[in-house]
């Protein structure tokens, strides 16, 4: 049962806003369960590098620019510097799984 709570809690809440500006709740800070809040940042760098047909795919370096520097309060502070300090797996995982 917990696994199928976490998933309705990313299917909910993957798109709320660590400052509150979110939706669909205006969830702030750590009231935005755990597992949304990893999912947005892996959701919203997959969208950044992933070629859509209104945009170009973004390089690894201006995609984590953007996460860092474009988006304040988007993402949980220690979960982005976490994920700064991993983004060359990411890297690699984008070049050896290409669209």
């Amino acid at each position: 049962m917990a696994f199928l709570q976490m998933a309705m809690d990313i299917v909910r809440h993957h798109h709320e806003r660590y400052d509150g500006k979110g939706y669909p709740d205006r969830l702030v800070g750590n009231a935005i369960p755990l597992a949304a809040r990893i999912v947005t940042i892996a959701d919203v760098y997959d969208a950044l590098r992933s070629r859509r047909v209104y945009k170009p795919a973004l390089s690894h370096a201006a995609s984590i620019q953007i996460m860092v520097e474009a988006s304040p309060g988007q993402f949980d502070p220690l979960l982005l510097q976490a994920f700064q300090c991993c983004a060359d797996k990411f890297e690699q995982i984008a070049r050896e799984s290409p669209d």
